[in-house]
């Protein structure tokens, strides 16, 4: 392809973009929608050129991932002035997220610069094996594993060091470009922690909103156990899926030939004990892990100590700061090392937060929600679908935790609507706006738009599929 056929293809792209927009705000102002219908419209076409342009890449996502810093406050999203349209668009920006992923790269870095990376690498190596169905599902198990009792995205910080090391390792033992190899590691960390979410009551927030909200309907508690039975064979028919789909995907590359097990041990071997170094890069990695393990534990009372509410993802960013400081000032990792990281992947964070954000407070998400009430019509299998696509799809566009809400309020008061919902607002696979571990993936470089597209679809239809299966042969006959 030519200089000039690039050029023509990435305008092409910006062009369609824009036009596609623009159409559906024309479109609503054409048809007379009121003003609070055309907030939601113009705020969902923004979002549909920003999907647009992110899966195209025709610009650096850091640029378009800073449209909703122009496009929210000129659309006046809140109706409370410019003011509170500025917070709501920029706010997202400095996200206690935001904070727990930038400690998440600096912790990253010191594996990396002190070369803790390539040991651990090598054990997982020699733990699961060299094949890529192996490597897949062990990274997707113990991902999966770590995050039901973790939040998502806090799993995923923690795991996608060891992730890239996997990817390192790869290259540099077999010299193969396996870049279908190396996403399917990532979303394995995204897609592990988003579902391995779903098992247990505090492993993602959507679950205790879910759990909450039907005490609150129904005056019937919900307790853990409970809970679990009912989420954990969803869970595990969910991840079998995803590992077949990630297996997949990665089959297409040339995979290098891998040394036996005792190779592994002799390169093992030649690492020679841990370094000073190396050795308090892991303290400080292993600390950081079992505090926010800990946190439902010691959250509270930090709280009693500083005198603060602090909620989970506060604490989990303090423990992110408190880890990357740890870092620098032992040594393990110096400020020189800090300039490779991908800085502008903060912003991709951010953009995402403050899209959600927007669609949010536009009403769009509530409008998706009141219009799901007229359509459901007392049959298991029919409601069961449609609480599953709209949870899904809602969780695509909106935050999960916005999803359950806006779901938990309007939908009947049965067991099997709400337990859908709670497991789809998990479910989206396909957009890196969909949940923080997409998000932070995606800012790794090493996940193109269209591997997460490739993959994502597929595991969003499974998704509902199995949704629909679960609620009205399981959930239905036994909770309902």
């Amino acid at each position: 392809m030519t200089a000039g056929q690039v050029r023509w293809r990435v305008s092409r792209w910006i062009w369609v973009g824009l036009l596609a927009a623009g159409s559906g705000s024309v479109g609503a102002r054409f048809v007379g929608a009121d003003a609070e219908l055309l907030r939601a419209i113009d705020a969902g076409m923004v979002a549909l050129l920003m999907v647009v342009w992110w899966s195209a890449a025709v610009l650096p996502l850091w640029v378009t991932s800073c449209i909703p810093l122009l496009a929210w406050p000129l659309l006046g999203l809140t109706e409370h002035g410019l003011p509170a349209d500025i917070v709501l668009a920029a706010s997202p920006y400095a996200d206690a997220y935001s904070v727990l992923y930038l400690g998440g790269m600096v912790l990253g870095v010191a594996l990396e610069s002190t070369g803790l990376h390539r040991r651990i690498a090598l054990h997982v190596l020699k733990l699961v094996g060299a094949t890529p169905q192996r490597l897949i599902l062990g990274l997707l198990l113990a991902t999966a594993l770590v995050s039901a009792w973790i939040s998502n995205t806090a799993t995923t910080v923690m795991m996608l060091p060891i992730a890239l090391a996997l990817c390192r390792e790869i290259s540099e033992r077999g010299g193969a470009d396996t870049p279908r190899l190396h996403a399917a590691l990532l979303l394995a960390v995204a897609y592990g922690s988003s579902v391995g979410g779903i098992a247990t009551k505090i492993g993602s927030a959507t679950n205790s909103i879910a759990a909450g909200a039907w005490e609150q309907r129904t005056g019937a508690p919900l307790p853990f156990l409970d809970y679990s039975l009912l989420a954990l064979p969803f869970t595990l028919l969910l991840l079998g899926v995803v590992w077949r789909v990630l297996a997949g995907y990665a089959r297409r590359d040339r995979f290098p030939a891998t040394a036996p097990r005792d190779a592994l041990e002799r390169e093992l071997a030649t690492l020679g004990p841990l370094a000073a170094r190396e050795a308090r890069t892991a303290v400080v990695f292993t600390v950081a892990v079992l505090l926010w393990m800990l946190g439902d534990v010691l959250r509270p009372e930090l709280q009693a100590l500083m005198g603060l509410t602090l909620a989970s993802r506060h604490y989990e960013a303090l423990v992110s700061a408190l880890a990357a400081s740890a870092v620098l000032l032992s040594g393990c990792c110096r400020w020189k090392h800090l300039r490779a990281m991908p800085f502008s992947a903060l912003l991709l964070l951010g953009g995402s937060f403050s899209m959600a954000a927007g669609l949010e407070a536009s009403g769009l998400t509530r409008f998706a929600a009141t219009g799901l009430t007229q359509i459901l019509d007392g049959s298991v299998w029919l409601d069961t679908a449609i609480v599953a696509v709209t949870a899904v799809f809602l969780s695509a566009i909106a935050s999960n935790t916005a999803t359950i809400t806006l779901l938990s309020g309007v939908l009947p008061a049965r067991l099997p609507l709400h337990f859908t919902a709670c497991f789809g607002s998990s479910c989206d696979f396909m957009l890196p706006a969909g949940t923080p571990p997409n998000a932070i993936v995606h800012s790794t470089g090493l996940v193109p738009m269209r591997a997460m597209l490739s993959c994502g679809w597929k595991l969003d239809l499974a998704a509902v599929l199995l949704l629909v299966l679960y609620g009205a042969l399981v959930v239905a006959p036994w909770w309902g």
